[in-house]
């Protein structure tokens, strides 16, 4: 299995600029090939291979001053990091999106530059832990977690965050393989994800959404006070990274409630099902797209997906079609309002929240996809779940416990 590991690097001043020297080169480096790219079409009609853009790097070394201080596998993912966006845009194209050209890359868009196969290592030096790069530097770095022993370490990527700060993300081999998913499972859960409610699930337990009403208001008041700089003065450029911090602390506390969210319900539970939402889509309705957006559903599943493949744990996705509306007693569906919290069926009369409803839906669902029906009740759901069994739990517990059930119920 191939894992991501991040962590945050501490760079003197002598590391940042030569840092951003490298990161400079690689740049402009980018730009040139895709010169070189668009003069071959223009000339000659067809793009020349990524092998023979990257044969041409040892002559431009000859005469480009700066070029043989980067290291050499370095230049050549430059090359292919270019043809992969080139890919990325054929396959845009190939599912009906218009698309154009590839653009040259501007200082601020131009923010990493990596490290494959060789050229870096974490080693010990002065009582700390330090990341030696290739004719770069010997730069600190924070190991907040440790690195497992059985990891082979295959790449670093450095990068630069709006910010001003640098972070380092290994890719990393893990040889041993992930556990086996159980035939039949015991435990299963179908969770329902919402706004108000961030997730309900089978269970009766119900997380609340992150309250970053703070974090935004900030965020506003430091937006205006950018709008009032001049465009390109010291001032700005401060005021700029400000901004760009109030950014990275919403994201950074999304980003940890939703990492132990997903890790909670991929460890304790056999078998997981959710909406197979369609979340790109959901951005382009009129209303409340701001609210949908802050909920990161798309983020979380992806988060889920992964967690639940790493644990050996069944992820279920399932349509979301109608899971809200289908009474999970009979199955008859009946339309209501979104402001109505409740489901009262009219047909066999079932009443419960109106999220735990659409949540056994699509565990009901997840279970016959998956062709299992184990660890689901045989009775029906009026006798085995009422709303008033539902425990609600702050996000801010999620964030302190990792679990959203951990005392949930002595709350």
């Amino acid at each position: 299995m191939y894992y991501a590991y991040k962590y945050r690097l501490k760079p003197s001043d002598a590391h940042r600029e030569e840092l951003d020297r490298h990161r400079d080169i690689c740049r402009q480096l980018y730009n040139h090939c895709l010169y070189r790219l668009d003069e071959c079409r223009e000339n000659h009609g067809t793009l020349p291979s990524m092998s023979s853009l990257r044969s041409e790097l040892p002559d431009l070394k000859k005469w480009w001053d700066g070029l043989s201080d980067v290291y050499s596998r370095t230049l050549q993912i430059i090359v292919e990091r270019l043809f992969d966006n080139l890919k990325s845009l054929s396959k845009l194209k190939e599912n009906g999106y218009g698309v154009g050209h590839l653009k040259w890359k501007s200082p601020r868009e131009f923010r990493s530059f990596t490290y494959s196969q060789s050229g870096f290592k974490l080693d010990k030096k002065g009582g700390q832990t330090v990341l030696s790069l290739s004719k770069l530097a010997d730069i600190p770095i924070r190991l907040h977690r440790a690195i497992p022993d059985d990891v082979k370490l295959k790449q670093v990527t450095l990068k630069k965050e709006p910010t001003g700060e640098w972070f380092a993300t290994f890719g990393a081999e893990v040889d041993r393989e992930p556990p086996e998913k159980p035939e039949t499972p015991e435990k299963v859960v179908g969770i329902d994800v919402g706004i108000l409610k961030y997730a309900h699930d089978t269970d009766g337990t119900a997380v609340e959404s992150l309250d970053l009403s703070d974090e935004r208001e900030r965020l506003e008041r430091e937006q205006r006070k950018l709008s009032r700089k001049e465009h390109g003065s010291n001032n700005y450029g401060k005021q700029r990274r400000r901004v760009a911090e109030c950014h990275a602390d919403l994201r950074r506390k999304r980003r940890d409630f939703l990492h132990k969210l997903s890790n909670y319900y991929a460890r304790e539970y056999d078998l997981v099902a959710v909406e197979d939402l369609n979340v790109a889509g959901m951005m382009q309705f009129d209303s409340n797209s701001r609210n949908r957006a802050a909920a990161a559903w798309g983020t979380f599943l992806r988060l889920l997906e992964y967690k639940c493949e790493r644990e050996g744990t069944h992820y279920i996705p399932v349509n979301p079609q109608g899971t809200t509306k289908e009474c999970a007693a009979c199955g008859v569906s009946s339309d209501k309002p979104l402001w109505v919290r409740e489901h009262s069926c009219p047909s066999c009369g079932f009443t419960a929240d109106r999220d735990w409803n659409a949540a056994y839906n699509i565990l009901a669902r997840g279970l016959k996809k998956a062709d299992i029906g184990a660890g689901c009740s045989e009775s029906t759901p009026v006798e085995t779940a009422l709303p008033t069994g539902t425990a609600v739990v702050p996000a801010k517990r999620v964030i302190e416990t990792g679990s959203p059930v951990r005392n949930a119920r002595s709350a």
